[in-house]
């Protein structure tokens, strides 16, 4: 067995009705001076309020950041480390989908540290220091509250990565009655970013493709395969609202540890272009990424096909029977399935393909090269 590295949130919390006892298990880890951040999506929800008056019941003192951003630009991340520092926060309490965890964590870490922005993108580039941080995700998706990685929009369309385990916070809360209220949309969106993330980290050329990262996608994909229509379909299913949060949890352990790969990179220049939620980029190009894989590494896919289609079991070509069975689950949760649905032109393509290629730490990780050619025919296959 080769050398590999795992890291993780050092504690985890499960179970339904946690958001209301946050102060009891983590005032004291956050201190006197707790700064919540989030977005004003979240603010029209009872979940902020809820938040700050059980860390409020605790003793603390307590402020909330709403200005985050879907696909938040680097303008978000100083005003949040502004606001912590006109605090004097002594912790901090990252809630809502990705966006905003990932603010909370940069933020936190800028706070502490006095980094500069400019200087942290990349991999390891981040100095030590950050403030005690709690992520309270809201979505069963993008697996933030264990992942070292936070996603700036750059430019105007470019996104870029900050990568360190300075990032991982001290204590992921996962409450899956935090999900209840999601549009089917968003929850068939988020959903499908979690299954990406378990079928890239256990397909992931990275160097550091690792048992323990495997276990956790195969187990995330189970969890996720039985669950996800359910949860669109009938949001108050909570026993498919759990699977889909733990299972969402597990893929982002694996994946901070074995990383994504092509799917990300092609999806990025969707959301960075078009404004598209990510977990939807991710879904328009999954089939199709696939497809290229496969005929070069077929054996990855078709190792762990069955688990989350186990009617897959048998056929002869099982890896391109997994890519159409994902197509038609993106369709089943009522998911657009061409670029074309979401206002994406065909003269658009070539323009995608050449910022895809910006992502080379992603693309790196990919079980098959991939070149600009083959970009700008997988946006074609996708068009």
């Amino acid at each position: 067995m080769k050398p590999f590295t795992f890291d993780t949130t050092p504690s985890v919390r499960f179970g339904p009705g946690l958001l209301d006892h946050l102060g009891e298990f983590a005032a004291g880890l956050l201190g006197k001076r707790i700064i919540i951040v989030t977005d004003p999506g979240m603010m029209a929800t009872d979940m902020p309020a809820r938040t700050e008056r059980a860390l409020r019941v605790a003793g603390a003192e307590v402020e909330v950041f709403h200005d985050v951003t879907a696909d938040p630009g680097e303008s978000v991340v100083i005003c949040a480390r502004d606001a912590m520092r006109d605090m004097k926060a002594s912790g901090v309490v990252g809630l809502g989908g990705g966006s905003s965890l990932d603010v909370a964590k940069l933020a936190a870490a800028l706070t502490a540290s006095g980094a500069d922005l400019a200087a942290s993108y990349g991999i390891g580039n981040l100095p030590a220091g950050r403030l005690p941080l709690v992520a309270v995700p809201t979505t069963a998706g993008t697996g933030s509250e264990v992942t070292p990685i936070a996603i700036v929009t750059t430019g105007e369309n470019e996104k870029s990565g900050v990568v360190s385990p300075v990032l991982l916070p001290d204590l992921a809360v996962l409450d899956p009655e935090t999900t209840r209220g999601l549009p089917p949309h968003v929850t068939a969106a988020t959903g499908i970013d979690a299954i990406v993330h378990a079928i890239e980290s256990h397909c992931s050329a990275s160097l550091n493709n690792n048992p323990v990262s495997r276990a956790l996608a195969r187990e995330a994909l189970h969890l996720m395969g039985r669950a996800l229509e359910a949860a669109v379909h009938d949001p108050s299913d909570m026993d498919a609202r759990s699977d889909m949060m733990l299972g969402a949890h597990l893929a982002g352990q694996a994946f901070a540890n074995s990383p994504v790969a092509a799917v990300h990179a092609l999806a990025y220049p969707i959301g960075g272009r078009y404004k598209l939620p990510h977990g939807l980029s991710n879904a328009l190009v999954l089939p199709h990424v696939l497809r290229f894989n496969a005929e070069t590494a077929p054996e990855a896919y078709a190792e762990i096909a069955p688990i989350l289609f186990p009617r897959l079991a048998g056929v002869e070509d099982i890896a391109h029977g997994f890519c159409d069975a994902l197509a038609e689950l993106a369709a089943r949760c009522g998911l657009p399935l061409r670029l074309r649905d979401v206002g994406i032109g065909r003269d658009g393509l070539l323009d995608m393909a050449k910022d895809a290629m910006n992502q080379t730490r992603l693309l790196m990780n990919n079980p098959r090269e991939l070149h600009e050619a083959d970009a700008l025919k997988i946006y074609e296959a996708a068009w």
